[in-house]
């Protein structure tokens, strides 16, 4: 398992080893004792499996608050997205900064979003499925949300503001100005 430190500390991506042949490939897509050897242990509780239909639909940007504050393993298992975190630690020197992943079936990336970042993803081909591994089960009282298209953020999700498609219950949602983080710089290093 390599890992790579993004612009966001604590963000990080996962490249499980790949073992290509004639027939495709093998991966060990998830490994307790891998993610240790890399200096990473969580204990997944949950695992979530969202389809998405068409290119440009948008899921995020979601947090769960403490004290279930989740960490996500991210990975697609079939098309390709942007997956997106954004560090909202108030007092990080980061804060309100994101980075933005491409992860997809023929690429094996895995994006690691920790406690103290919103996340969301776009999709970019049709028949998208993306999974995600948490470490505390959905809360629904503790989910928050902002709005993905927050000009403060400046997400470049990379499709035309409207050519993206959201969910009800993904639209309306709080400017990043008029929310406020449960999350601080201090407490989520410790």
């Amino acid at each position: 398992m390599q890992t790579e430190e993004t612009a966001l500390k604590g963000v990080e991506i996962l490249r499980p080893k790949r073992i290509n042949d004639i027939r495709g490939y093998f991966q060990e897509s998830w490994s307790a004792a891998r993610l240790e050897e890399a200096g990473i242990k969580l204990n997944f509780v949950q695992e979530n499996q969202s389809f998405m239909r068409s290119p440009g639909t948008v899921r995020g940007l979601h947090v769960q608050a403490p004290p279930k504050a989740q960490t996500r393993l991210v990975r697609v298992l079939t098309g390709e997205v942007l997956d997106v975190a954004v560090d909202v630690r108030r007092g990080s020197p980061t804060f309100g900064g994101w980075v933005g992943v491409t992860l997809s079936a023929m690429n094996g990336r895995q994006l690691l979003v920790p406690k103290g970042f919103l996340h969301g993803f776009v999709t970019r081909h049709p028949n998208t499925t993306v999974l995600v591994k948490v470490t505390t089960a959905f809360d629904g009282k503790l989910t928050q949300q902002v709005d993905f298209a927050d000009s403060d953020l400046g997400i470049d999700w990379g499709i035309a503001p409207h050519r993206l498609m959201a969910s009800p219950t993904d639209t309306g949602m709080p400017a990043f100005r008029d929310w406020v983080s449960p999350f601080t710089y201090a407490e989520a290093a410790a």
